[in-house]
């Protein structure tokens, strides 16, 4: 029950954390050099999980169980922190542009999850659904 509520935890916290940071980072800044750095740390970082996470059957294995998941998702990695970037940059409300861009992607997973990965979804569900779109209207209006 611990990781239950700790993993939520941990990525609301995260969550936040992201986008104050994204939101704080210098205008000036090359957003190219800027998420390099970014990812030279997260490198750092994740080698000081690996005692948290420890490697069975040698670091060779260890690549190879992964799949073309992970690459992918340096692609879907690097556009988001991109696209946030340019977000804050050009004068998006940080309060608003985490939650139109979460809704959103949200609506847009919901098929997905029905599609390929069987997900259910029930008639409260959908109700979720249309508040979400009616909050999303909401949100963008001046």
């Amino acid at each position: 029950m611990f990781l239950f509520y700790f993993s939520i935890s941990l990525a609301i916290i995260s969550s936040v954390l992201y986008h104050l940071f994204q939101k704080l980072t210098s205008a000036s800044a090359n957003p190219a050099i800027a998420l390099m750095v970014t990812y030279a740390v997260s490198f750092v970082l994740c080698l000081g999980l690996i005692p948290f996470y420890p490697i069975k059957d040698g670091l060779g294995n260890a690549f190879k169980q992964l799949n073309w998941a992970s690459v992918a998702l340096a692609f879907a990695l690097v556009g988001l922190e991109i696209g946030f970037l340019l977000v804050y940059r050009s004068g998006w409300n940080i309060g608003f542009a985490g939650t139109i861009t979460n809704v959103a992607s949200a609506l847009v997973l919901i098929p997905v999850g029905l599609l390929l990965f069987k997900d259910k979804v029930s008639a409260l569900n959908l109700i979720g659904v249309v508040v979400c779109i009616v909050g999303l209207i909401m949100v963008n209006q001046k």
